[in-house]
């Protein structure tokens, strides 16, 4: 340590001593200021058994902070834990649930961390650390803008949001199932098995469909039959044949109506109720297809592609060819 100190002193000396220099019979010569390397030495030792000393003597209080932090944790654990057993026998929404047990652990860890400070610093107060945190929280802000925004936004989404996890939602172009909603981010399952993490922020600012919001949901689809056909007949047969799905709701009505004059049909809308997943809809849609098909053709009613008739302003010569002497008529 002793020659450690003496390096140090050795080198401020020759940073700011500043000697003056001088030229005589080719030699070069350095003047002293009175710097003395001994004293220089001597002060950065006292100085740095100095901080030893101090560090020594708050060694007890680093230890006690150290304990407060590790009780701090065992504590919002055992917070956490009792009030799952409480909330979880009520009727509370599991989002809800999260949400109370995030907040507890971060006030109780908020309070453990003063406490901790404190210790290890005795000069500091409640109102100085809450002062210093208000003039902080400024600037801190500012740089991360983008992600208290999410943070904010998640707790809105755990407090008030209709949809839990496991629900299907749309959001743009986005459609998954929730698979964990944090305060930050939501995670997102699509039909072809990738996975979508979402900002929060994102949801709250845009329209979300809850598509699982309740158990069944509308579908519908779009048919025709020929201008030919009695479209009154082909409804009831249309109806009779949805009606007659086993994947469709039976509490809540079919709904088959003319929508339109297509361009080579009448147009009918045809809607019902269904399990609302899109693996669901995929079903019984078709199943739906299938027996509105099988139902028409056993009446005897034309399903209709497209037709085109062409119009000439003048007759069109027809010949016909004898195959057997290929010569024209």
């Amino acid at each position: 340590m002793k020659y450690l100190s003496i390096f140090f002193a050795t080198a401020i000396a020759a940073i700011f001593s500043f000697p003056s220099q001088f030229i005589e019979g080719g030699r070069a010569e350095t003047v002293s200021n009175n710097f003395s390397v001994e004293a220089a030495s001597e002060t950065l030792q006292e100085t740095v058994i100095s901080i030893w000393y101090d560090f020594v003597a708050h060694t007890p209080y680093i230890a006690v902070a150290i304990v407060v932090l590790l009780s701090t944790g065992l504590i919002s654990l055992l917070i956490s834990k009792l009030i799952a057993n409480v909330i979880g026998r009520s009727e509370v929404r599991a989002s809800l649930q999260e949400l109370l047990q995030r907040i507890i652990r971060i006030v109780v860890w908020m309070l453990g961390i003063l406490l901790a400070a404190m210790v290890v610093f005795p000069g500091l107060t409640p109102a100085k650390a809450i002062g210093g945190l208000g003039l902080a929280s400024v600037a801190i802000g500012f740089a991360f803008k983008e992600i208290f925004e999410n943070f904010f936004a998640g707790i809105l989404l755990l407090w008030k949001y209709p949809f839990e996890k496991d629900d299907f939602i749309e959001c743009e172009d986005i459609l998954g199932k929730v698979e964990r909603i944090s305060v930050r981010m939501t995670e997102l399952r699509q039909p072809d098995g990738e996975l979508v993490v979402i900002p929060n922020s994102f949801l709250f600012k845009n329209p979300v469909r809850v598509l699982t919001h309740e158990n069944t949901r509308r579908m519908q689809i779009m048919t025709g039959v020929a201008y030919s056909a009695d479209a009154v007949a082909a409804l009831s047969v249309i109806k009779k044949a949805v009606e007659g799905c086993k994947l469709i709701s039976k509490d809540k009505a079919v709904e088959v109506f003319l929508n339109r004059f297509g361009d080579s049909s009448m147009d009918i809308e045809v809607s019902w109720w269904a399990n609302p997943t899109p693996f669901g809809e995929r079903k019984s849609r078709s199943e739906v297809v299938g027996a509105i098909k099988q139902a028409l053709d056993d009446a005897n009613i034309e399903i209709p592609f497209p037709y085109r008739t062409l119009t000439f302003n003048r007759p069109l010569p027809v010949r016909s060819i004898d195959n057997s002497n290929d010569e024209a008529i």
